[in-house]
């Protein structure tokens, strides 16, 4: 969505699922072996979840600059446009903040009339922005008592803000505090991306 718009959080829909994993297999044809991997991530990749109706779609790769020369192209006939935004948010307190290129990305969205929603995110593959994307859906996937807690946590949230900057830039730290406790269970349970 594009940051000036309000935010709109809506019950899950049992359909995000499969058509998740449709448009990641799209999207894995049209961008070809340097998409290492192409997974459905973000709210709407979480059972039960309610979510903005927009999918989060992360492409891990090799080479940040590479692929996107490479991904502008299939990805522009898809209906994908470029934004200029560069990195992620990095978490309060990580020590990823003495290196702020762990946290680089490349991003598409789509928003087309015959189309879903679409927000893409292209990160280096074993980076902590590719692994905490990852880790966030995993963790609520394997802790449904949360799920409740969060989706009510972003309904309250979408009716208090004008925007949806505003709702990512306050729903950053609660992203942070929900990694806090993924992480113990990651160490806990041996978790590692990608299965």
């Amino acid at each position: 969505m594009p940051p000036h718009e309000k935010p709109v959080v809506v019950p899950h829909d049992p359909a995000w699922a499969a058509q998740g994993a449709a448009l990641c297999a799209r999207l894995r044809g049209a961008l070809g072996p340097s998409a290492l991997h192409v997974e459905h991530i973000g709210s709407t990749a979480v059972p039960g979840m309610a979510a903005k109706a927009v999918y989060d779609v992360q492409v891990s790769v090799a080479d940040l600059d590479a692929a996107a020369a490479a991904f502008d192209p299939p990805l522009t006939a898809l209906g994908f446009v470029r934004a200029p935004y560069l990195a992620d948010h990095v978490p309060a307190g990580s020590e990823a903040r003495e290196d702020p290129a762990g946290w680089a990305k490349r991003y598409w969205s789509r928003r087309t009339a015959d189309a879903a929603p679409v927000n893409l995110h292209v990160r280096r593959a074993g980076s902590p922005n590719e692994r905490l994307a990852l880790l966030f859906r995993d963790w609520l996937r394997a802790t449904p008592a949360a799920v409740p807690a969060y989706a009510r946590f972003k309904y309250v949230l979408a009716e208090a803000v004008p925007d949806t900057g505003t709702y990512a830039d306050v729903k950053d730290p609660v992203v942070d505090l929900i990694g806090v406790v993924a992480e113990r269970w990651a160490a806990e349970t041996g978790w590692r991306p990608h299965g």
